[in-house]
């Protein structure tokens, strides 16, 4: 756990952010986001790396079946981006977005497996 600090327009005061607090808003802005899932880790699939540039951000999530994963990816940078800067001031200087999974609905899943029991019906009768 590190403690980041912020001084800004050079007052004299510092504002201390432990990493744990930039991870929580990062989770926060995730569970907002429609579509996806966070993994199921004790980090929650968030790798965070403090540098003179930015945060540099790695996310891990499963998506939703139905849903276009560069159109999710780009909502999750953007949440990302914008919740972090507003509630630390920090600049974010980079999120990948790695898609681990899908998540397909329960008729989907049924629907597979029974088409091709019968596509092997009918190529074993041919």
């Amino acid at each position: 756990m590190a403690s980041i600090k912020y001084n800004p327009n050079g007052q004299k005061g510092k504002i201390t952010y432990n990493s744990d607090i930039v991870s929580g808003i990062v989770a926060m802005s995730l569970q907002e986001t429609e579509g996806i899932e966070l993994v199921p880790s004790k980090s929650k699939g968030i790798k965070l790396c403090f540098e003179k540039e930015g945060i540099f951000v790695d996310i891990s999530v499963i998506a939703h079946y139905g849903y276009k994963v560069p159109e999710l990816a780009y909502r999750i940078q953007q949440n990302i981006k914008q919740m972090v800067e507003s509630m630390t001031k920090y600049k974010i200087a980079k999120v990948d977005v790695h898609v681990q999974s899908v998540i397909f609905p329960e008729a989907v899943q049924h629907e597979a497996p029974a088409e091709q029991d019968g596509a092997e019906d009918t190529a074993k009768n041919n």
